[in-house]
């Protein structure tokens, strides 16, 4: 098997090392025996959607966004028919707000229900939470908020999660820090290609050292969910 990822305005959405995200992804397909063909493209070339599994968008600067915004308009129905093709986005800081109805006074794509508030003051600091996909460890820094938001992701206010889309402001790298939905998102993108492929036990143990550690000096009170 081969999955083909497009690392979509690498060159404008890279901000706080969000590319690990990808590395991630990567590791955890190559130990599953599954071969991965990256494309990195970005606003002088030409995109064909269809040609891909995944794609992936990391955080950017506000001025990087709108400048990816106003690219991205030019492909809004072919981004719509992958996301009803139950194909995969990993968006990551702000380009998931891409995807809403608008940013600012800004029209995005109105492809998923809400809309992006720039705030007065910036939200920074660490997001530990537990759910649904395990143990989810992050970090936001980010000078916006949504508002409306029709499709959560573990919350109303920290991202969207539509048919194969995931968005949302944790960076970290998310996909790095929060092995358990890393597994989940790579079994489930695995699945939609073949069914029947046969996947191997995921090795967590460098992730479960490093967020005991992580753990053990930022938070010695705060109770640690064991990945084993």
């Amino acid at each position: 098997m081969t999955i083909n990822i497009l690392y979509l305005y690498h060159d404008l959405m890279n901000l706080y090392g969000e590319s690990g995200n990808l590395k991630a992804i990567v590791y955890s397909l190559s130990n599953q025996n599954i071969d991965v063909n990256i494309d990195k493209l970005s606003l002088e070339d030409n995109i064909d959607f269809s040609k891909y599994n995944l794609i992936y968008i990391g955080s950017g600067t506000e001025k990087n966004q709108l400048i990816a915004l106003e690219n991205m308009l030019k492909y809004k129905e072919q981004i719509k028919e992958y996301i009803n093709n139950d194909k995969f986005i990993l968006a990551t800081g702000n380009s998931f707000e891409l995807f809403g109805e608008k940013i600012g006074n800004n029209r995005a794509l109105g492809l998923l229900k809400f809309q992006s508030l720039y705030l007065e003051k910036r939200k920074v600091g660490d997001y530990i939470k537990s759910s649904a996909y395990g143990q989810i460890v992050a970090f936001e820094n980010r000078g916006s908020k949504i508002v409306n938001n029709s499709n959560p992701f573990l919350d109303e206010e920290i991202g969207v999660h539509y048919k194969n889309l995931y968005g949302t402001y944790l960076i970290g790298p998310l996909m790095v820090r929060s092995p358990e939905f890393n597994q989940y998102f790579i079994t489930q993108l695995i699945n939609s290609i073949d069914e029947n492929y046969k996947i191997k036990k995921f090795d967590l143990e460098l992730n479960e050292k490093a967020n005991l550690s992580y753990f053990k000096t930022y938070y010695p009170q705060k109770p640690y969910a064991s990945l084993k």
